[in-house]
């Protein structure tokens, strides 16, 4: 098996990017075409309103996303904090993909609860895609710069 150079993170806002939705969705590593039932099904179970973050919100999450990987010694190779979503490229670890997901999802959340954002913040789960070579990683950083823009 090759060697992990690093991961594209991506990870969305509560209520913001369900399954069904109209753009595709990813599940288990895979994007599916819309699917109207079950978005309607995912709207009814909402429990709350869908967040969509501010820019102050993003510079605080964007924040607490690079003091926590300094806390880990994980060099961030790009980062994108939109409304609805994250995309996070960085360099491998050895802790489980989980580990880092959750770290960074909670890191944010933490931050955002000092400012009053109560309820739930992100969307259960979160998509990786790992970077097994330099070409790939490279593609990956492009990617998520594009999204700062």
């Amino acid at each position: 098996m090759p060697n992990t150079l690093g991961y594209h993170i991506t990870w969305t806002t509560y209520g913001t990017w369900l399954q069904g939705d109209g753009r595709g969705y990813v599940k288990d590593g895979e994007i599916l075409p819309v699917n109207e039932a079950l978005l309607q099904s995912n709207q009814k179970l909402q429990m709350q309103d869908a967040v969509k973050l501010s820019k102050p919100q993003r510079e605080i999450v964007r924040e607490a996303i690079t003091k926590q990987a300094e806390m880990l010694k994980q060099r961030i190779y790009a980062l994108a904090i939109k409304s609805n979503h994250i995309h996070l490229v960085v360099e491998y670890t050895p802790q489980p993909i989980e580990k880092i997901v959750a770290y960074y999802k909670n890191a944010a959340r933490q931050a955002l609860k000092t400012v009053g954002c109560d309820g739930k913040i992100w969307t259960a789960g979160y998509d990786k895609r790992y970077c097994f070579d330099k070409e790939t990683l490279e593609r990956k950083i492009r990617y998520v710069q594009k999204h700062n823009k």
